[in-house]
């Protein structure tokens, strides 16, 4: 069985990409920092050849869509090479598309009654969007009780700072963010810097693990 897209890394990178010719080196140094999970927005122009870039150039990198609010977005991310999806909120529709897209998604959730909605049509792994300001840690602790079949990806306002507080719960597998994506290393193609960083952000997977 292969595992959750929760438990690759404890991190996955939110990136949004300019520039196509970026995605790959980009892609390497996050990789190479020990976060394989990487979720490329559909944000920009070019998020399709990035993705596209991104899966043909470093098979280590398990890309993903982000963003994904239509069916034809599931659709073409997927045949660009897209091995998960993650939209900000869910319709049946969007869910209709991504269940049949055959690979793994997170449709985004912000209240009670979505999640349990999508309890009830046997989604168990859940963006929670955006995570500071629809709660936080306090929110998604209220969550465990009576839904503890849960599971989540907070992002939104997430960084090195209280990234560890969401990690410790039970009911979270890992956080999106962009912190270890600062602009100005992007900018300067400054790659090493990225690696740093991101082998930062894995490193809270220690820190979990001591909570």
């Amino acid at each position: 069985m292969a595992p959750s897209l929760l438990d690759l890394a404890p991190v996955v990178p939110v990136v949004v990409i300019e520039d196509a010719s970026d995605a790959a080196p980009l892609a390497r140094a996050l990789v190479a920092g020990g976060l394989p999970a990487i979720e490329v927005t559909l944000r920009t122009p070019v998020a399709l050849d990035a993705i596209r870039a991104i899966a043909g150039e470093v098979p280590e990198a398990v890309v993903g869509a982000g963003t994904v609010i239509t069916p034809e977005q599931v659709t073409q991310t997927v045949a660009a090479g897209a091995r998960f999806l993650v939209s900000p909120g869910w319709t049946d529709v969007l869910l209709e598309a991504m269940q049949a897209s055959g690979v793994p998604f997170l449709p985004g959730v912000s209240t009670t009654s979505e999640v349990v909605a999508l309890l009830e049509r046997g989604v168990t792994e859940m963006k929670f969007f955006p995570a500071e300001a629809a709660g936080g840690t306090a929110y998604l602790t209220s969550l465990a009780g009576p839904l503890p079949q849960a599971r989540f990806c907070p992002t939104g306002g997430i960084g090195p700072a209280n990234a560890p507080d969401y990690l410790a719960l039970p009911n979270v597998g890992c956080v999106g963010g962009t912190w270890m994506l600062p602009a100005d290393a992007i900018a300067a193609r400054d790659w090493g810097l990225v690696e740093a960083l991101a082998r930062e952000a894995a490193g809270l997977k220690t820190l979990r693990a001591q909570v």
